[in-house]
């Protein structure tokens, strides 16, 4: 009998932020000028905040990743905001204010926000860049 070894992994550096670029000319998507627009506001929130693409999708991080696009999302643009990739031991208390109902919950850990188009964008500007700053202070 042999010993069962376990499987090493390597974390991959998270891609630069010309890989995004790369990865959003090439996108043909409907929403791109809104996409890029939400992308803009993400980075801006926090000097903290970095880019790569993730579940083949421009994602935000931290020290983890902690909002990514939803791209097969028909009616707009949706952003997911999570915790990581990985399962957390324990739950955590999201307390997020958010007064203009941006956030549709998805678990205990997940939340959705969903954009019509590029009015829509601009009317829930503050109030987004507002919950996305919260966001970051639980990852």
């Amino acid at each position: 009998m042999t010993k069962a070894t376990s499987k090493k992994t390597t974390k991959r550096p998270a891609p630069a932020p010309e890989d995004v670029e790369a990865f959003l000319v090439s996108l043909a998507h409907p929403f791109e000028k809104e996409i890029r627009e939400l992308r803009t506001m993400i980075l801006g929130a926090d000097p903290r905040i970095g880019e790569g693409i993730k579940w083949n999708a421009p994602s935000f991080r931290t020290t983890e990743f902690f909002a990514t696009f939803h791209l097969r999302a028909k009616d707009g643009v949706q952003i997911i905001l999570h915790l990581g990739a990985k399962k957390r031991a324990t739950s955590p208390d999201l307390a997020i204010a958010d007064p203009e109902a941006l956030l549709e919950w998805l678990g205990k850990d997940r939340a959705s926000v969903k954009f019509r188009d590029a009015k829509d964008i601009q009317a829930k500007r503050a109030a987004f860049v507002d919950v996305v700053r919260q966001w970051i202070e639980h990852v």
